[in-house]
């Protein structure tokens, strides 16, 4: 900050309210003179959201806080307790002077304000101190929450005072003092990415919630469908493991353009989305509601006579048979419905097959669109746009793995407000605000002071902390719950017993929101990088080290991951290990775990039964405490991927196993207790309430490692007679 934006002694200085409240007071502005003798504000002060002012009325200086609305005629202190928040002066930092045992607000003030307020006075309303957490390291400087704020002040000397102490999570679900045992190649800093900024990731966030309009639209004109709950996210998941373009959110360089999930979601909801049936009422009317839906489509389409002739003919039987038969009990219509979508299913596909793709297709190309026009505008702010270079030579000198690195340099950022509303720190940002509990937000300033290299200061801090949030916000939807399982995370107690057991030391997916170690792969490299992401995972080539693998539900990007597992333990010969947590769906099995199972490279497997074991919500950096674990209603398989050396090192003993085992046990005895724990239970009874179908359908639920994508291989699987959007649908959700 400027010595003009400090000591606002002219212009704007004038106007500002003196301590009593009342600014019309008229008076000389501070002279040259009597400016020069009053000493200037350290930098922590102004951090800290004092500035000096003039006073009209009493022709004197005061010191006025734009965070707490307090006004001081002496010169503050900073480290005393505010009398608002801490009236008590509990978390106060010891202070030095006989005068220094008074807080900010309790020093004495002129007989003019302690006065009654004037006719010009007023009540400022109540605002939390948004004093920022300092890095604790010793002679590293509190950082600013704006880029314009760090020029150094040419000030007298002060004593200087204790700055406050930092703040303490209660309850602790990461460990990031574990070092790394990953090893990779040496690498050049990424020249594709482009450095975060403020202002790109606000229209990136208008844009893709426009796109999400689209998509709603889209499937009400064309198919009168609600679109599968979630089936957007699990289409950019989706996108992303094929995706060669430039954004790091929207999809814009895919091949196919017609997203297999996207297809397969929207299919699996027509006529009608088929949800989960109790009652036999309910049974009787959702086959009424197939059967008219069935028949109303097959005469609105351009369908051969013989699909008419078979779906007009099975719906009217079936509704004869309504009307005549009274007695049936709930298995009677499940078992009709399910006739009736064998009978009717591949006509009523039939038809709506180019409609969908339509619908897939127009969302591709709206996103490239999109993309094109987020990278114009993003260049655009950079001082020195990047070139197009050469691809840099593969580096041989073997390292321990470190977090991404920019090739182009970051421009200067915009200005983001903090505040804290009780345990939440809140971000501003041309009035779009983010949330993370102080908790998860000085694990940020942790991982970010461990991993960022460019900013010692923390000048661009709270800039990229929102661009951060806001990505993650922007991926998951902003609907109740939406997306709180794409982040789960395993239990704290089963990743210490994987460091201890196991050497584990790395998550192959996470996010600086989710993750325990405090290297990790994630989804975003532009964003995450400042706070230890080693990049996407699929482009990450370790050659050796011991891993946790607990990729997202997308069957897409499990299949990807094992192919990169397979070619990595093939080409070292250095200790590697891969554990790998994957949902144990068998009706029909996932590609991925069937192609684990039979690897050569697979030492051991376990299964830890539906139920009995819990995850970490993905929510977990804005939920409630008693929120913050829930059950798996579905099997989980672990899979131990080690070459020759991986095995002699970290070999999966019966006692490892056993820890492993144990460490489940006692992490799900919370299970009991919670007061959200997550998908509901389903009862032998339930489990026949809707068309025979996958347990995948019934059991599959929130991810443990990352996302919740379960896309079904089978267009016309009644098991997506829960839902056909997302296993959340299928069962209740957190």
């Amino acid at each position: 900050m400027s010595n003009d934006s400090q000591g606002l002694v002219k212009g704007e200085a004038a106007m500002m309210l003196a301590p009593s409240g009342s600014a019309s007071s008229q008076g000389p502005p501070l002279s040259p003179s009597t400016a020069s003798k009053a000493p200037e504000l350290p930098d922590e002060l102004v951090q800290a959201g004092w500035s000096k002012c003039w006073s009209r009325r009493e022709n004197r200086p005061y010191y006025f806080n734009r965070f707490t609305n307090q006004s001081l005629w002496e010169v503050p202190v900073l480290g005393q307790h505010d009398v608002i928040s801490d009236p008590l002066g509990l978390n106060a930092a010891p202070a030095e002077g006989g005068d220094s045992n008074l807080g900010n607000g309790q020093r004495k003030r002129r007989s003019s304000e302690e006065q009654g307020g004037g006719p010009n006075s007023f009540k400022r309303a109540k605002v939390e101190p948004t004093t920022p957490i300092s890095p604790s390291t010793p002679g590293v400087k509190p950082w600013s929450s704006a880029a314009e704020d760090k020029q150094a002040q040419s000030a007298t000397p002060t004593t200087p005072s204790p700055a406050p102490a930092p703040y303490r999570p209660a309850v602790i679900y990461w460990d990031l003092d574990v070092q790394t045992n990953a090893v990779i190649r040496e690498q050049a800093p990424a020249s594709h990415h482009l450095p975060p900024h403020p202002e790109i990731e606000l229209q990136r966030a208008q844009l893709v919630t426009k796109l999400r309009q689209h998509y709603h639209e889209l499937c009400h004109q064309r198919e009168g469908i609600d679109p599968p709950r979630e089936s957007f996210n699990r289409w950019l998941l989706e996108r992303k493991v094929i995706d060669k373009g430039h954004d790091p959110l929207l999809p814009s360089d895919c091949d196919p353009v017609i997203s297999p999930s996207m297809f397969r979601e929207v299919m699996n909801d027509i006529p009608i989305r088929l949800s989960r049936i109790k009652y036999k009422e309910e049974a009787r009317k959702l086959l009424f509601k197939y059967a008219e839906a069935a028949k109303k489509m097959i005469d609105s389409r351009n369908a051969s006579p013989e699909s008419r002739k078979v779906v007009k003919w099975n719906a009217e039987d079936t509704m004869n048979w309504l009307r005549r038969d009274h007695s049936a009990s709930k298995e009677d219509y499940m078992d009709r419905l399910e006739h009736l979508r064998q009978q009717c299913g591949p006509h009523v596909a039939a038809v709506a097959k180019d409609s969908v793709e339509g619908i897939c297709s127009k969302i591709y190309q709206l996103s490239a669109e999109y993309s094109r026009r987020l990278r114009q505008t993003h260049l655009s702010l950079l001082q020195d746009p990047p070139t197009e270079a050469c691809a840099s030579p593969p580096q041989s000198r073997l390292v321990y793995c470190y977090p991404v690195r920019l090739a182009i340099p970051s421009p200067p950022l915009p200005r983001v407000e903090l505040h804290f509303e009780n345990d939440m720190a809140c971000l501003r940002f041309r009035g779009e605000m983010v949330k993370v509990n102080r908790g998860h937000f000085s694990k940020l300033e942790l991982l970010y002071r461990y991993s960022c290299i460019d900013d010692p200061r923390f000048d661009k801090f709270l800039s990229r902390v929102w661009c951060l949030l806001k990505r993650y916000q922007v991926m998951f939807g902003s609907g109740a719950n939406e997306g709180s399982g794409l982040q789960g995370a395993l239990p704290v107690l089963v990743f210490q017993t994987l460091n201890r057991q196991f050497g584990v030391s790395f998550e192959c997916f996470a996010s600086p929101l989710n993750c325990y170690f405090k290297q990790f792969c994630s989804a975003f490299p532009d964003t995450d990088g400042f706070f230890g992401s080693r990049g996407p995972f699929l482009s990450f080539c370790p050659v050796s080290g011991s891993f946790e693998a607990n990729p997202p539900f997308c069957e897409e990007l499990m299949d990807a991951m094992v192919t990169h597992f397979e070619d990595l333990l093939d080409q070292s010969s250095e200790p590697l290990s891969f554990i790998v947590f994957v949902p144990e769906w068998r009706d029909p099995v996932t590609p991925a775990l069937t192609r684990m199972e039979g690897s050569r490279f697979l030492r051991h497997q376990l299964s830890i039964p539906a139920y009995e074991h819990e995850y970490r919500s993905g929510s977990q950096h804005i939920c409630k405490r008693d929120e913050m674990y829930y059950r798996a209603v579905h099997g989980t398989a672990v899979l131990f991927l080690q070459n020759d050396a991986g095995f002699a090192k970290w070999a999966p003993t019966p006692e490892r196993l056993a820890e492993l085992t144990a460490a489940y046990r006692a992490s799900s005895t919370r299970i009991s207790s919670l007061s959200s724990p997550g998908p509901a239970h389903i009862s032998p009874g339930d489990r026949d309430s809707a068309p025979k179908t996958s347990d995948r359908t019934q059991s599959n639920v929130l991810s443990p490692g990352g996302h919740d994508d379960n896309n079904n291989n089978d267009n016309n699987s009644s098991g997506d007679s829960g839902s056909s959007s997302s296993p959340r649908d299928k069962v209740s959700t957190v």
